[in-house]
């Protein structure tokens, strides 16, 4: 009995053994090392997903509608994607932009959609960007230096001015006195007005007066004033932007000077209802900002994501006169 006792007693250790191995056996080490890894990957996949980014957007003044429009098409691009945009305005004071890019800077923000109120003096800004590794998508307006700027996203503003001066020549073959009205801080302005000058050289013009109206039409209304009193027989205004060709407009209706031709670059719903009358205002060198907004957007992405990006992204411009103004309408930009 004793040896029975015995016998089942190795039986059962040898059992226990026999399980004890087994269980190992079907606890697989490696598959729990796979599982792990997956793991990890699907968290840092869930992450990367989840990465959100804060952009700053800054304009020479939010007064202007064209700034307005680009702001509204970039703000939808980026809060689609689930992120924020911070927007500020300078009111066409430098120093001003300067201390909100660097109150957007202390904000933690990703990456700047940026238009200088001036080319040259934006610089301390460019500086202070640069030394917080923060990347500039510059827009509409170049800056003087452009080695600061991660991309440029802007309308061809050479041709804008260059539709306008071709369209001019047109209708006065035989040249005449003219009205230039720059803004030459704004280098989107100078490029125009290079444009437009390409196009009338040689052609018969006389710049009777060339002056800052600041791209703002009420600077505009006063400037023309006077120069109208001075010279009431120009043929016609060119002004580096819509309001400023709309207060040089203005000026001619207060002084009965109604065949003084107007011609103007963005393509504002304003500037196209005036040129649908089939009045004064010639033309107006058509950009869109809606445009401008979403290939800056889509350039940020590309920067902020490692990916490959064009430095230089050139955005079309065409003149709208009234032979084809009912094809873009006055209710909207373009």
């Amino acid at each position: 009995m004793g040896k029975i006792k015995k016998m089942l007693g190795i039986a059962l250790t040898i059992s226990m053994t026999i399980g004890i191995f087994a269980g190992c056996a079907n606890s697989s080490t490696p598959n729990q090392s796979d599982d792990s890894k997956n793991q990890v990957k699907q968290q840092q996949s869930s992450e990367n997903k989840e990465k959100h980014y804060t952009f700053g957007y800054t304009c020479m003044t939010m007064n202007n509608p064209f700034f307005q429009v680009l702001e509204k098409s970039i703000r939808s691009e980026v809060e689609k994607n689930g992120d924020k945009l911070i927007t500020t305005d300078p009111a066409m004071d430098v120093s001003k932009q300067i201390d909100q890019i660097n109150d957007m800077i202390t904000q933690g923000i990703d990456a700047i959609f940026l238009n200088p109120v001036d080319w040259e003096g934006i610089r301390p800004a460019l500086e202070a960007l640069k030394k917080a590794n923060i990347p500039i998508i510059n827009f509409d307006t170049e800056v003087k230096d452009m080695d600061y700027v991660t991309a440029y996203v802007g309308s061809d503003n050479k041709n804008a001015g260059k539709v306008c001066g071709e369209d001019l020549v047109k209708k006065f073959p035989n040249g005449g006195n003219i009205v230039v009205l720059d803004s030459p801080t704004m280098n989107s302005i100078n490029d125009r007005i290079s444009g437009f000058m390409s196009a009338i050289e040689g052609k018969g013009f006389k710049i009777v007066a060339q002056q800052d109206a600041k791209g703002d039409l009420e600077t505009s209304m006063k400037l023309s004033e006077d120069i109208l009193q001075a010279n009431p027989n120009v043929v016609a205004i060119m002004g580096g932007n819509d309001p400023t060709a709309l207060g040089a407009l203005a000026a001619c209706k207060a002084a009965n000077l109604d065949k003084v031709l107007i011609y103007g670059v963005d393509g504002s719903p304003e500037a196209k209802a005036e040129i649908a009358k089939g009045g004064q205002f010639a033309g107006s060198g058509a950009q869109s900002p809606k445009q401008i907004g979403v290939k800056s957007v889509e350039v940020g992405y590309k920067i902020l994501k490692g990916e490959s990006f064009e430095k230089r992204i050139p955005v079309e411009t065409f003149l709208i006169n009234k032979d084809n103004v009912s094809q873009y309408g006055t209710d909207g930009w373009q």
